[in-house]
């Protein structure tokens, strides 16, 4: 069984800068598609990034050019670099992990396995 854990967020003021963790344990890290959604209050969660065993990344067009997502499976730990952060951003962000999940199903929260608890970012002046 696949643990994740988020770490990192925060409160920022909008055109700052956060990066969130998610580190795993309990499996083949290497193996795993992990991704980051977010979900704002009276809002569907929504996808943010993905990054692929072969380290393929996929990004919502929203963060497009903003956020960066890495992985370092040495740590087991995926990373979300994010810059020039609005309030917009503002949401719980999740961590997800699957093994086996296809292409055309990345995007879609309902495909992946394993969640973590999320954590809180805030965009604030």
């Amino acid at each position: 069984q696949v643990q994740l854990v988020e770490s990192g967020g925060g409160l920022v003021q909008p055109g700052g800068s956060l990066r969130l963790s998610c580190a795993a344990s309990g499996g083949t890290f290497s193996r795993l598609t992990i991704a980051w959604f977010r979900q704002s209050p009276g809002q569907e969660r929504a996808f943010v990034a993905a990054i692929r065993s072969t380290r393929t990344t996929h990004y919502a067009d929203s963060v497009k050019g903003r956020f960066t997502i890495s992985r370092d499976n040495a740590k087991n730990t995926v990373y979300l670099q994010m810059d020039s952060l609005t309030p917009d951003d503002t949401a719980v962000y999740y961590c997800a992990g699957d093994a086996g999940i296809i292409l055309s199903s990345i995007r879609n929260d309902v495909h992946y396995d394993y969640w973590g608890q999320g954590t809180q970012v805030t965009v604030s002046s």
